[in-house]
């Protein structure tokens, strides 16, 4: 288990899980008030570290126009 007791892990861990917690969080947030609950359940079980909400709102964003 080297990548364990690489001292740098813990801090990249902690990184990756708040990206993941920053994007979910806006995602869903979007995808509440538009009522997709599709893309809610989707988003809120999934653990992607942060691609499936980019994707998200990426797709979201040229909706609109």
């Amino acid at each position: 288990m080297k990548i364990l007791d690489n001292p740098y892990f813990p801090i990249l861990l902690l990184i990756a899980i708040i990206w993941d917690l920053v994007w979910k969080l806006i995602a869903l947030w979007e995808s509440a008030k538009k009522n997709q609950i599709a893309w809610f359940a989707v988003i809120g079980i999934t653990n992607t570290v942060g691609i499936l909400p980019i994707i998200y709102l990426i797709i979201q964003k040229y909706k609109k126009k």
